[in-house]
């Protein structure tokens, strides 16, 4: 099949095009390598790809209305993995407008070209910030999702409700994938485990938010990219039991889905910081601060429907994944 890929030179979408290409699909990569973080670590990503039999790289920005509408004509997309988007929660608070126009108006075109040239499933990238000020854990897809705390995870709730009208109005199956705090190897610079990893080697102190008592469920990369594949040959159906009078977030009477995507396992930022020490060697200086804007204290993904759909959830040790991650980025930096 053809799969057209968004963010293809982004952080997951590389892993995503890695393991797609390697079981022999064609892929059609998109991507505007803005420079949100150095888009020498964006071009590096695509040299990765460039040489693999399959893979066609175009650099277009998702909220070129015409430019999108060109290459669904010109291509016969089967499936659509859409990973790009304007990323980072605090970010959002400094330029709201990037997120809308990439975000919202990207995913639009996105939506409009699977609706006129028949894709047969829409697998895109959503987030664990739809949860908000949710408290229960650990966070189910049947929870409601409607106190979201940034611009961000709005724009990631947004994209879930267009995603269902699609579905519902259009008979486009979509699936959306909530990622729980992605880590590993080609990560993103913005992101704590890199900064810390930065800090640590260069002997610099750390800013640590909520004096390290923020827990998040850390995934590593292979594990987000295994359900995102065994997930894009799944499309999503309707729930014949779905009920209108009680409707779950969860189902539809449209072929829509929603997955967590996470490792099950919350570990306090401290312990996560530990292993960063351990991985590198070096012993971390904190500098304990208060919550910052647009965090959330505590990230828990429920996977049990990701287990049911396609028998598979992440189970990556943190400490494995650390240790992977660190030998990258020295590997990385020389």
């Amino acid at each position: 099949m053809t799969v057209l890929l968004t963010g293809a030179a982004g952080f997951i979408g590389m892993h995503t095009a890695q393991v797609l290409l390697a079981c022999g699909e064609q892929v059609v990569g998109i991507d505007n390598c803005n420079d949100y973080y150095p888009p020498a670590l964006k071009r590096a990503r695509l040299a990765r790809l460039a040489d693999q039999p399959g893979f066609t790289f175009h650099e277009l920005d998702l909220a070129d209305r015409a430019g999108i509408e060109r290459l669904f004509a010109d291509h016969a997309f089967t499936r659509v993995c859409h990973l790009g988007a304007q990323a980072g929660v605090r970010y959002s608070l400094e330029n709201p407008h990037a997120y809308i126009d990439s975000n919202v108006v990207g995913t639009m075109n996105i939506l409009e070209g699977c609706r006129h040239h028949d894709v047969q499933h829409l697998v895109y990238a959503s987030s664990s910030s739809v949860y908000g000020l949710n408290a229960k854990m650990p966070f189910a897809t049947s929870d409601g999702v409607d106190h979201p705390v940034s611009l961000y995870a709005a724009t990631k709730k947004a994209n879930e409700l267009m995603a269902h009208t699609y579905s519902h109005l259009y008979q486009v199956p979509t699936t959306g994938l909530r990622f729980f705090t992605v880590y590993g190897p080609w990560g993103r610079p913005d992101m704590a485990y890199w900064t810390f990893t930065k800090k640590i080697l260069a002997g610099d102190t750390i800013p640590v938010f909520n004096h390290g008592k923020m827990r998040r469920d850390f995934t590593y990369i292979d594990d987000i990219v295994e359900g995102v594949v065994r997930l894009l040959d799944k499309p999503a159906t309707a729930d014949p039991g779905f009920d209108r009078e009680a409707p779950s977030p969860a189902g539809s009477s449209a072929p829509y889905k929603v997955y967590n995507i996470g490792n099950h396992q919350p570990v306090e930022l401290l312990e996560f910081i530990r292993c960063i020490e351990r991985a590198t060697g070096c012993e971390a200086k904190l500098d304990l601060q208060p919550m910052q804007a647009g965090d959330v204290e505590a990230t828990y993904a429920d996977t049990q429907a990701l287990q049911d759909a396609v028998g598979f959830a992440p189970s990556t040790p943190l400490q494995d994944g650390i240790d992977r991650f660190v030998a990258w980025y020295r590997d990385y930096h020389g």
